[in-house]
Order: C-alpha cells, then sequence, then structure tokens
C-alpha cells in the first residue's frame, strides 16, 4: 500500500485532490468518514448517499474519480451499485464491508470493483487504498482474498442466484417471476433446482444459505 502523501504533483504543477463519493446507511459512519478522508490534503469529498439507488445517482451526478460503497445498504448492495456505476461512469470504486463473506468478492471482482477492504480498516490506510486506486491500481484485502481463495465454489446458476435473490424479501413466486420477466413455472424450477443444490427445504433456506456464502 502506497504511503500518505500532502501533495500530489506532477513536474511542479499541482494535482487536482482525488473528487470522493461515500456512500453508507449507517448516519455515524457515513459521518465520520467524511469527517476523516476530508482532512486528507488531496482527497475530496464532494458527494454522499445512504442507499445503493442513491449512490447510482450520486455519482452520475458529481461524476467522482473513486466511489467508496458500503456493500450493505438498502435498494441496492455495494456491488450491485457499483455495476451501475461501472456502466456509465468512468470511475473507480471501492467497496468496504463489515462482514467479508468470501462469495461477495468474487462478485466484486466480476463487477470490476477496484477495492475491497473491511470496516476495520484505519482511517489513513483506507486513504491510502482511495490513493492507490485512483492511479490505476487495485487492492484487495489480504485476509479477504485468501479466504476467498479456499471457500466453496458457487454450484447455482445466474438464473437460480436471481431468483434467490428475490427470495430474501417478502415477494411472492408471482411477483419474483414478474420481476424477471419469467413464468411461475419456470422460476419455481429454478427455486427448486437450487433447494437441491443447497440442501435447502425452503427457497427462504436456501437464499439465506445463499447470502451467507456471499452468493447473492
Amino acid at each position: 500500500m502506497s504511503a500518505a502523501v500532502d501533495d500530489r504533483s506532477d513536474g511542479g504543477a499541482t494535482t487536482p485532490p482525488i473528487r470522493l463519493l461515500i456512500a453508507d446507511d449507517e448516519h455515524l459512519i457515513r459521518g465520520a468518514l467524511v469527517a476523516l478522508l476530508d482532512l486528507e490534503p488531496d482527497i475530496e469529498v464532494v458527494a454522499t448517499a445512504d442507499t445503493g439507488p442513491a449512490a447510482v445517482e450520486q455519482a452520475i451526478a458529481s461524476r467522482p474519480d473513486v466511489c467508496l460503497l458500503d456493500l450493505e445498504m438498502p435498494g441496492a448492495d455495494g456491488v450491485e451499485a457499483a455495476s451501475r456505476i461501472l456502466a456509465t461512469l468512468p470511475t473507480r470504486v471501492v467497496v468496504v464491508t463489515r462482514h467479508a463473506r468470501p462469495g461477495v468478492l468474487r462478485r466484486a471482482l466480476a463487477a470490476k470493483v477496484s477495492g475491497f477492504v473491511p470496516k476495520s480498516t484505519p482511517a489513513e490506510s483506507l486513504a491510502d487504498v482511495i490513493r492507490d486506486v485512483a492511479d490505476g491500481r487495485r487492492y484487495i484485502d489480504p485476509e479477504i482474498a485468501a479466504a476467498a481463495l479456499t471457500a466453496e465454489r458457487c454450484p447455482l446458476t445466474d438464473r437460480e442466484l436471481d431468483a434467490l435473490r428475490f427470495s430474501r424479501s417478502t415477494l411472492s413466486v408471482q411477483q419474483i417471476a414478474e420481476r424477471l420477466h419469467l413464468a411461475q413455472g419456470t422460476v419455481r424450477n429454478y427455486l427448486s433446482s437450487a433447494m437441491t443444490k443447497l440442501d435447502a427445504s425452503s427457497r427462504h433456506e436456501a437464499a439465506e444459505k445463499a447470502w451467507q456464502q456471499g452468493w447473492i
């Protein structure tokens, strides 16, 4: 990890500060991150958000250099929000998480996230990660990376994962089918297959198992 610097200069010309968006649904944590990272002379917090959809909206409006996204947010988690942002903007994303489930790291890497760190990361170290990511490098917490290497591979198909993802809510099978633009019978087949693969007695149990592994 690179050392913190007081200014970012090139040939005597001062480089503009890194424009940062911070998204976290916990007000105290979001406020603390804003206060601490705004103290860094080469980082400027230009936007904040408290939900996944709001993070996407604020990113499009403010066009930050780096987006710092909490994994667990209402509306869309950090990885899903990252996918939407990166599909629209030439920015870079760091995901922070309290529960570093290994499967989530695979999802994050597939979404082209540039950084993945635990919430226990000290503010000074987090600032260095933001600098590294802004400079085009990638940073993955070593402990999370090691756990991901030994984690069980996901046996579910993308459609089975989609059906389970909606099953973590109170939606009925009919509503899930409508969301996925599929027939109810097709959704039931996906859920049944997922339950069999995960040795679960219900779609809700299967969804919880998949969530615990970080697959959804």
